[in-house]
């Protein structure tokens, strides 16, 4: 019996390690290696909570540095340029009156300087500049005048020209009638040519920028009390200059939605 038991696990011994026997045989043959349950759950476990995990990409976080960064640019840019807007809006509706402020006060722009608007209304003290200057050479003053096309007046002057010497005041006068079927209110703008004359023409009174309201057919004579600075004999561009030229145009009065006048813009 121990033969053939002998005989039996020798044979079965080659028919497991030989090359010629099949896969099943084969795999049959090997141990089973036992799993250790504890250590494949805490790898299981530490594998999954890796995986749940994002992983950070710099590169995403550098991407999203530059969009901030850009995006608080755009909102920078975008304030200035509505500020420049605002800006620029505010300056062109403030400019007109600020201009003729300036010129009015300086003379630019052909605008004679108006002496007889004081702080108060009341008349500037200007006995000083109202001296004449016998040594000089008078300087002829002639008169223009013009009307808008929608008011029906004739304005015209009563003289063509004045010649008076620096620091001389001299009255002149215009007429104007109103050829309407209606009573109209008119106002009055002015300018000096040559340009370089208007800082040292002067007015006293005048009726410039004022309204004037003509019954229809009336007609009314409009005085203008002027004189020329002394001052103009010492400034260059005025050496050869001996004509100087008043020009008046009369617009058609404009009221705005609460019924104010609204003086015509003289640029």
């Amino acid at each position: 019996m121990n033969t053939s038991r002998q005989l039996a696990r020798s044979a079965a011994a080659p028919t497991a390690s030989s090359p010629w026997a099949c896969l099943f045989c084969r795999t049959a043959r090997q141990p089973t290696r036992r799993l250790n349950t504890p250590v494949f759950r805490r790898k299981l476990s530490g594998t999954t909570a890796r995986r749940a995990q994002p992983e950070e990409n710099p590169n995403a976080l550098s991407m999203e540095k530059v969009r901030a960064h850009y995006r608080q640019k755009n909102r920078t840019v975008m304030m200035y340029t509505i500020s420049a807007i605002l800006g620029t809006v505010a300056f062109s509706y403030g400019s007109v009156p600020l201009y003729k402020m300036i010129c009015q006060q300086t003379g630019w722009g052909g605008q004679p300087i108006r002496v007889h608007g004081g702080p108060g209304g009341e008349l500037q003290d200007i006995s000083g500049r109202v001296v004449p200057v016998t040594t000089a050479k008078r300087i002829r003053v002639t008169f223009n005048a013009s009307v808008s096309d929608v008011l029906p007046w004739k304005f015209v002057p009563q003289q063509r020209e004045v010649r008076v010497l620096p620091g001389e005041t001299a009255l002149a006068f215009y007429t104007a009638t109103n050829r309407g079927d209606k009573d109209i209110i008119g106002v009055a703008t002015y300018s000096v040519t040559p340009a370089q004359c208007a800082p040292y023409f002067s007015k006293i009174q005048c009726f410039c920028f004022e309204e004037q309201r003509l019954n229809a057919g009336e007609t009314v004579d409009m005085p203008v009390f002027f004189y020329l600075d002394p001052d103009l004999l010492t400034d260059l561009n005025m050496k050869g200059v001996e004509t100087v030229t008043l020009n008046y145009t009369f617009f058609k009065a404009r009221y705005d939605d609460n019924g104010r006048f609204t003086p015509p813009a003289t640029l």
